[in-house]
């Protein structure tokens, strides 16, 4: 797995609902870096425009950090990381509250858009692509033993520096604060967005 991507994509593809263009664009946003994404079209050009919003707002959101503290002595640094695959399991877990469509036929769905626009892709996206549909990433979120191989290749990019490995250990000491934690934060992050296209 190359350095420099994270793999919290469930809650940004959610997130940007039916618009293919925002979907694409809320996937590699984290591999388009500074105003590389004025290479796109003007719907991915939103969608990266969109992740970034949803980031800020996420980083700076006192449920967010509440959640990195429980973490923080096992983590360090790469907490908010983490926390960000823990809410994209929540949200996995607990889909039909977020959503009238099947979980699997979302993702069934998600993964035919990614393939059928494969040339538009950033490098880093094509080469990550491959991986999330062969091991099913979107739906495994919800599994916490697929979960926990997710994290063990996140920590071999770290070095090993973040812990990650046993981030699915931290996970269940405080499975119950941060379950409530997301059920808190994920209807204010649902409303953030939908002021974004008012």
């Amino acid at each position: 797995m190359q350095k420099g991507i994270v793999l919290n994509f469930l809650a940004h593809i959610y997130l940007s609902g039916e618009n293919s263009g925002l979907i694409i664009g809320n996937f590699i946003a984290d591999m388009v870096k500074g105003k590389s994404y004025l290479e796109y079209t003007p719907e991915i050009q939103a969608g990266i425009l969109l992740h970034r919003k949803i980031d800020f707002f996420t980083d700076n959101h006192p449920v967010f950090r509440q959640s990195k503290r429980r973490i923080i002595e096992e983590h360090g640094r790469y907490s908010g990381v983490v926390i960000d695959l823990y809410y994209d399991h929540f949200l996995a877990k607990y889909w039909s509250k977020y959503s009238n469509e099947n979980l699997e036929d979302f993702v069934c769905k998600t993964y035919k858009l990614f393939i059928s626009n494969f040339r538009v892709l950033p490098s880093k996206a094509k080469y990550i692509l491959p991986f999330l549909v062969r091991q099913n990433w979107l739906l495994n979120y919800r599994n916490l033993d697929a979960l926990s191989l997710i994290f063990e290749r996140m920590d071999r990019r770290t070095s090993y520096q973040s812990g990650m490995k046993n981030a699915v250990f931290s996970l269940k000491n405080h499975y119950q604060e941060i379950e409530q934690d997301f059920e808190e934060f994920m209807p204010e992050l649902i409303r953030f967005v939908a002021d974004q296209s008012q």
